[in-house]
């Protein structure tokens, strides 16, 4: 019995040393800043992670799947790509299309989804240059365009100026994405009308030259001066 209340003070002691100890390791600022952080991460994550940003990650997201169907060999590699290309194209429309109705328009989105749309007809290219089916200068042309454009219209960005799709830049858009897709399928597939995507390819050429030499001509002497 003694033993047992010898026992019982020592742990009563050991408790009061402790405790007392406990909190000054997790004070209640700490504790506070936390919980804060947590709710405006959900809060952000709420806000910008809508319908039309999920749409684009999807997007982003299939560009590797894309790239790794184009380059291993297999039973029905075309349909695979074209069915992967063909599902990426179609939530470029509907992010664009769902956050103009549902004003669901956000900074995140104007940031993402150009970007996608160039990685997933960039790495298209490129995964064609590799298996012989886009010459390599021609995708350099194209490529070489979709950078120069972006470049200019982040500097047109960063000085308040806004410069909207033309309509060659739009036929230019919708050409390219056809002729992808009939490159991707390509001639075991196409077969005699394999030469509508020859056509497509020189149709992209000379509407992303035009359209580009359009926006520098436009707005060149605007975005390029000191004021």
């Amino acid at each position: 019995m003694e033993n047992h209340s010898t026992f019982c003070r020592n742990v009563s002691i050991f408790e009061g040393i402790v405790k007392p100890k406990i909190p000054a390791l997790f004070p209640p600022q700490a504790t506070n800043f936390s919980l804060t952080m947590r709710q405006s991460y959900f809060t952000i994550f709420h806000i910008t992670m809508n319908i039309p940003n999920a749409l684009t990650l999807v997007r982003i997201i299939a560009i590797p799947v894309l790239v790794v169907i184009l380059l291993i060999q297999f039973e029905g590699r075309e349909l695979a790509a074209l069915l992967v290309f063909v599902l990426a194209a179609l939530t470029d429309m509907l992010d664009g299309f769902w956050a103009r109705q549902k004003k669901q328009i956000t900074v995140l989105g104007q940031l993402l989804d150009p970007i996608a749309d160039k990685l997933l007809i960039t790495s298209a290219l490129i995964c064609l240059v590799g298996l012989g089916t886009v010459p390599a200068w021609m995708a350099v042309i194209i490529i070489g365009r979709e950078i120069s454009v972006t470049g200019f219209r982040a500097i047109a960005s960063s000085k308040k100026i806004s410069i909207p799709a033309s309509i060659l830049g739009k036929i230019k858009m919708n050409t390219e994405t056809i002729t992808v897709a009939l490159l991707i399928l390509g001639k075991r597939y196409l077969g005699n009308l394999y030469f509508l995507s020859q056509i497509g390819l020189w149709l992209v050429i000379v509407t992303a030259v035009l359209s580009a030499l359009e926006y520098f001509i436009k707005f060149g002497p605007k975005v390029l001066s000191k004021d």
